[in-house]
């Protein structure tokens, strides 16, 4: 039986009459195009009545590890990408287009992406159609200094529905990390039409940080972010800038899977609401590239965009992975680790030593992966990087130091003592549906916006338990607005690489998470959700509120306060 899993675009070609590496743009109107009609693997299986482990031959790890197969992809085998022949690459840097100084005299740069489909080469020879910011996937890299404002204009020129499962192509863009009102936090059920456009407001008042932006629609964020909705976005200070390197040793790496299906597009299969996991690792959109590095320290800026699959991260040689930062910026202090585990939303900075290592030298960044993803022949490694002698200027005190102590930000001095009042949140499956502590986005969509889980005040400083009721499955939980410190993982220290702040965490099978936060600081209604886009999308969602109580007026309100605009707008050359 083939495993063909749903196309996320209908547009593929092979190129026969030159090889076109990964990352290149295609030329559509060069090209000639088929369509291809997929059926999702759960389609067939309803057809042929076969449960999923003997329908695509997987099978289960001993001590329930990670389920196993040689592939997930339709591809020719010829066709298939293979580790370590891409040249890594990083997303351009999006420049604004406009900066003012507003009438309180605080700078705001203005930038824009329009959202449009695509055709990229992310296998050798094959051109894949993706829906992305300005035509990438990733998108654009946008970096700002802390405390000078953005606004980014999002254009929805994607088609009007999906070619493949038929719904509206609405999205909503999420800054992931960032303290953002709720009228521009990418809020579900916000959504921007085909044909309008939407102007975020960020404030970047928040320490220096790596966070992410990213498509939220309700009910079609998995897909959207598949498809190529995805890019990261960079807060800059000067406290980071003299402690980290920068410039081209400021390095982001934005990790992803994907499948392929037989005519090259993008093949999506949530495995009945579990969460789609290809068998190619892409790393800023391409299958296990090789990058060339010098003999000196390097930082790395990991964001785990996987919509389902996690990661467990190691260099090959043994050599320690620094932490330095986590999803809220730098860490009190820096700490070297063999292993980091990482997942969906996530993000780490590391600093890597490559003075150790002789000029010809590979390393390997591996994937040693966790319970509960499923692995396949290459799952097992990232990328690569070739160690050379090229000189490089040392004037950059970064290049020789992998410093201690970092910063002890307001959310790192926070204890539990500190909480006024404690929550619980049970992440579950009941009767075939995701929820968290028995409702779903749905319920919050049924009760016109109304239905809160929790609602404090400004200020207030809360503890929360996160935690699954079972095997099976592993969550990442996101908190919008907030940073928060973890306190404990089943009532034992947090891992080393996670004693820094936070706004997601992976809760593993079985596991309770207690948490530290202070609310703030805007008012309204935020999300709280598990980051395995297909178990958000499925309803995996609820909402609180920061000083605001239902049936209240609210001049924040997520969906009236800011809505999309037609966009009759002139192309910006």
């Amino acid at each position: 039986m083939a495993r063909t899993g749903q196309p996320i675009g209908v547009m593929t070609t092979v190129v026969e009459s030159r090889t076109l590496e990964p990352g290149d743009r295609a030329n559509v109107g060069a090209l000639s195009s088929g369509v291809i009609v997929g059926t999702s693997r759960r389609d067939v299986l309803k057809v042929g009545g076969l449960g999923a482990l003997g329908a695509v031959g997987l099978s289960v790890m001993p001590g329930g590890g990670p389920l196993g197969a040689k592939s997930a992809s339709d591809l020719p085998e010829p066709l298939m990408p293979r580790p370590f022949r891409a040249r890594f690459v990083r997303a351009p840097v999006l420049r604004p287009y406009r900066s003012v100084r507003d009438r309180d005299g605080v700078w705001t740069d203005h930038f824009e992406v329009i959202e449009r489909r695509s055709l990229l080469v992310v296998a050798p020879g094959v051109v894949t159609p993706v829906f992305a910011y300005n035509g990438i996937a990733p998108g654009p890299t946008i970096k700002v200094m802390r405390g000078r404002r953005s606004v980014l204009r999002v254009r929805n020129h994607l088609p009007a529905t999906h070619p493949t499962f038929g719904q509206e192509l609405t999205t909503s863009v999420h800054l992931h990390g960032s303290a953002s009102l709720p009228q521009y936090d990418g809020y579900a059920s916000d959504v921007t039409p085909p044909g309008f456009y939407k102007d975020y407001h960020y404030p970047n008042i928040q320490p220096a940080r790596t966070l992410w932006y990213h498509d939220h629609a309700a009910h079609h964020t998995a897909r959207n972010i598949y498809g190529g909705l995805y890019a990261q976005y960079h807060v800059h200070d000067r406290a980071e800038r003299e402690l980290l390197p920068q410039g081209e040793y400021d390095v982001p790496l934005t990790i992803g899977d994907a499948a392929f299906a037989e005519g090259g597009g993008l093949a999506y299969d949530d495995e009945s609401g579990s969460g789609a996991m290809g068998d190619v690792i892409l790393v800023t959109g391409r299958p296990w590239p090789v990058m060339a590095v010098k003999r000196r320290v390097y930082r790395f800026r990991i964001l785990a965009a996987s919509t389902a699959r996690s990661f467990r991260l190691a260099l090959s040689t043994g050599d320690p992975l620094t932490v330095v930062a986590t999803d809220g910026g730098l860490m009190p202090r820096s700490r070297p680790v063999e292993q980091l585990r990482t997942s969906a939303g996530e993000r780490y900075e590391v600093l890597v030593d490559f003075r150790r290592f002789r000029p010809g030298q590979r390393v390997v960044l591996r994937n040693l992966s966790n319970d509960n993803n499923r692995d396949y022949d290459h799952t097992d490694k990232v990328m690569a990087f070739d160690v050379t002698d090229a000189p490089f200027p040392r004037r950059d005190g970064t290049w020789n130091r992998i410093p201690d102590l970092l910063l002890n930000s307001h959310v790192m001095r926070l204890k539990g003592s500190d909480a006024i009042r404690s929550r619980r949140d049970v992440l579950d499956r009941t009767g075939g549906q995701w929820v968290i502590n028995d409702r779903t986005w749905q319920d919050v969509i049924d009760s016109d916006f109304q239905l809160l889980s929790a609602d404090p005040n400004p200020g207030d400083i809360e503890t929360w338990t996160i935690e699954t009721s079972g095997g099976g499955w592993f969550h990442p939980a996101h908190l919008h607005l907030v940073d928060f410190k973890i306190l404990s993982r089943n009532g034992r220290p947090p891992f080393d690489y996670e004693r820094g702040p936070k706004d997601t965490v992976y809760v593993g099978e079985n596991e309770a998470v207690r948490m530290v936060v202070q609310f703030g600081p805007y008012r309204g209604r935020y999300m709280v959700h598990c980051h395995n886009a297909a178990h958000e999308d499925d309803d995996m969602m609820v909402q609180y509120a920061v000083g605001w109580k239902p049936g209240q007026p609210d001049r924040n309100d997520p969906i009236l306060a800011a809505p999309p605009r037609v966009d009759d707008l002139p192309r910006r050359r």
